[in-house]
């Protein structure tokens, strides 16, 4: 039985995508309005991923990986793609909101579902918080008579806002704000490789993707758990399979081209921007404290306003289109699992007029302006590198148990013999992940294994109280899906 109420009268309908069941065979009333397209999915990751990320935090990717950037991205977008693929995979089975949430409690059972959805909400409730953070102090740095405290509010109010008016006016805004960023990179772009056939690099060309003096496996995957960062946002298109318009293929379709497409730029510009470090050698010993380490290198390679250029494009994309996916995509994780009772019942609202969880939306607002604020406080040298190690833990857990509900739902359960897509890459894609949270500093793994901590007891909790975890429709016990035997 659903836990969502009927749609009220006049309420928007949510057509079924040609190939996906209708919502009620998970035991759903259809609330989102289906309205986005392939090319408005492909948007919304590339905006999310923000395709100018590396930008920010180029200085800690370049310290980590002794240099070489463009191999600590490589690698990161490979170990992406396999979990990509187990994406795909499931959310051609079950093509709801929720993303690994519902993946892992259908696909595996409804504790698994509530313990992925925990350590990802980890990722989701922190990402809008960093975001905000960073481009507050940005842009209170471009215009220092503005205090970061009046930034963090107007960017907040600014996307609360639009996401409150539904999935559709956020997807126009972030198509626009897209087309900006990637004017910006491609601006950074053209003079830097002008300037390298001018003879202005520093260094060796190829040091940025391998260095025999300081290579070494935990050197590259340290450098991973930083530069994963950059990545996060691709699997966020998942959130949205109830309101795209082309069936899950399509979503799963979006989710490679962004992953693939962002990576090459992140590699691209992560190399051009190496090759105009002014001291490669004390960026290394002494990492990046101002975060200023990338605006350096342009302005090596262009001149001041190249800088100042890059310089309030980051603080524009992550205070407002980058930021303003992050909020949708943590409403609609809270909104997926307020309906199945394992969050507060009013997380679960829909406005009827505007087809967006409204209540979702303004409690991931409050949580982004308390961690925004918190940050802003406690601001020191390695605050932004524990937010963004601890948001990698998170979502790197959650992809775990992602691949371990591709091969429980599929081989385990119903007997796939597609042993590539079902078995090899999810084990390939656990692997990586697991090499990857090993060479993680301490304090995230303390951190990170705490948060999971809590959500075990939260889960005990409940039990004991006679509440077990349950998804829509299946009493707790795994739904069968779209493709099983797929």
């Amino acid at each position: 039985m659903s836990v969502l109420t009927p749609q009220a009268e006049g309420s928007p309908t949510a057509t079924t995508p040609v190939g996906d069941p209708d919502l009620s065979k998970f035991g759903y009333t259809p609330q989102l309005r289906r309205t986005l397209s392939f090319t408005d999915l492909l948007f919304y990751g590339l905006i999310y991923m923000v395709p100018i990320a590396p930008f920010a935090i180029f200085g800690g990717v370049f310290q980590a990986s002794a240099g070489m950037v463009g191999l600590a991205y490589i690698i990161g977008m490979a170990l992406m793609i396999f979990t990509a693929a187990s994406y795909a995979q499931m959310v051609k089975a079950f093509p709801i909101a929720g993303s690994v949430y519902n993946y892992a409690g259908r696909g595996i059972g409804a504790p698994a579902g509530f313990f992925a959805g925990w350590a990802i909400l980890l990722d989701y409730i922190l990402v809008p918080g960093l975001l905000y953070l960073v481009a507050s102090i940005t842009m209170n740095g471009v215009l220092p008579d503005i205090p970061s405290w009046v930034w963090l509010l107007v960017f907040v109010g600014i996307n609360t806002i639009i996401n409150f008016f539904g999935i559709r006016l956020t997807a126009v805004a972030i198509n626009l704000l897209l087309v900006g960023e990637l004017i910006v990179l491609g601006i950074f772009l053209v003079v830097g490789i002008t300037a390298i056939a001018q003879g202005k690099a520093n260094g060796n060309w190829t040091d940025a993707f391998f260095n025999s003096d300081n290579f070494s496996w935990a050197v590259i995957f340290g450098a991973v758990s930083v530069a994963a960062l950059s990545f996060l946002g691709f699997d966020g298109i998942s959130m949205l399979a109830e309101e795209n318009k082309g069936g899950s293929r399509q979503v799963g379709r979006a989710m490679s081209a962004v992953l693939v497409l962002a990576g090459l730029l992140f590699v691209a510009q992560t190399w051009v921007a190496s090759l105009f470090v002014a001291d490669p050698a004390g960026l290394i010993a002494n990492g990046d404290p101002a975060g200023s380490a990338f605006y350096d290198a342009a302005a090596v390679a262009g001149g001041g306003w190249l800088a100042k250029v890059c310089l309030i494009a980051t603080a524009i994309a992550w205070g407002l289109p980058d930021s303003m996916v992050a909020q949708t995509a943590m409403s609609r994780l809270l909104f997926a699992m307020a309906r199945d009772r394992q969050l507060p019942g009013f997380l679960s609202k829909v406005s009827p007029k505007h087809a967006s969880p409204t209540g979702a939306v303004l409690t991931t607002a409050a949580i982004s302006l308390a961690v925004g604020g918190v940050g802003l406080y406690y601001l020191n040298d390695g605050s932004l590198v524990w937010l963004t190690n601890v948001i990698n833990f998170g979502a790197m857990v959650a992809w775990v148990v992602l691949h371990i509900s591709v091969i429980w739902h599929y081989v385990v359960r119903n007997g796939s013999r597609n042993y590539l897509a079902h078995l090899v890459m999810p084990i390939i894609g656990i692997a990586f992940l697991g090499v990857v949270i090993k060479y993680m500093k301490v304090y995230t793994l303390t951190f990170g294994f705490l948060w999971l901590l809590a959500g075990l007891l939260i889960l005990v909790i409940m039990y004991l109280a006679g509440r077990r975890p349950r998804l829509s429709g299946l009493g707790g016990e795994p739904v069968e899906s779209v493709d099983a035997a797929a």
